[in-house]
């Protein structure tokens, strides 16, 4: 029986395993480890921080990564395992959620709230935008304004 055939096959010990399994029966039940675990929950929430806090500057994975002091695949890893994300969809949730802040809060232009917000082209924030809110940004303002008067 080859390891890779059945999910079931685990042997009691590590040394009833063919030689060259264990690589295999690691990649079926990835344990890992508590410090791995704690140690990307880390590298999340100091990229999460500075995603916060810079949403409006060009940001970039490999900066980040950079920055937080470790690789660009470690940094996606956390993403994906801490954040159950990605980076770029997290920028992006950030971002749409500053803008909607935004229109509500003012009556600054699209344009202006879609540069305050990191894009440089409106066309592609209201893209974005009506992708995430399911309405366009112009439309959303007005919905807003219309609960705050009412």
């Amino acid at each position: 029986m080859t390891i890779g055939a059945s999910k079931d096959y685990l042997p009691d010990r590590l040394s009833d395993l063919p030689c060259g399994a264990y690589d295999q029966v690691t990649m079926l039940n990835p344990a890992k480890r508590p410090a791995t675990v704690q140690r990307r929950a880390e590298l999340f929430r100091e990229a999460a921080a500075i995603i916060e806090s810079e949403y409006e500057s060009k940001l970039a994975l490999d900066d980040i990564a950079r920055r937080v002091a470790t690789s660009r695949r470690q940094l996606q890893r956390a993403f994906a395992e801490a954040g159950e994300t990605s980076f770029r969809s997290y920028l992006q949730r950030v971002r749409m959620e500053q803008a909607a802040r935004l229109l509500r809060a003012g009556s600054s232009p699209v344009n202006e709230v879609a540069s305050a917000v990191g894009y440089r082209q409106p066309a592609q924030f209201a893209k974005a935008f009506r992708r995430h809110h399911g309405t366009p940004p112009s439309t959303f303002r007005e919905a807003a304004g219309a609960s705050v008067a009412a």
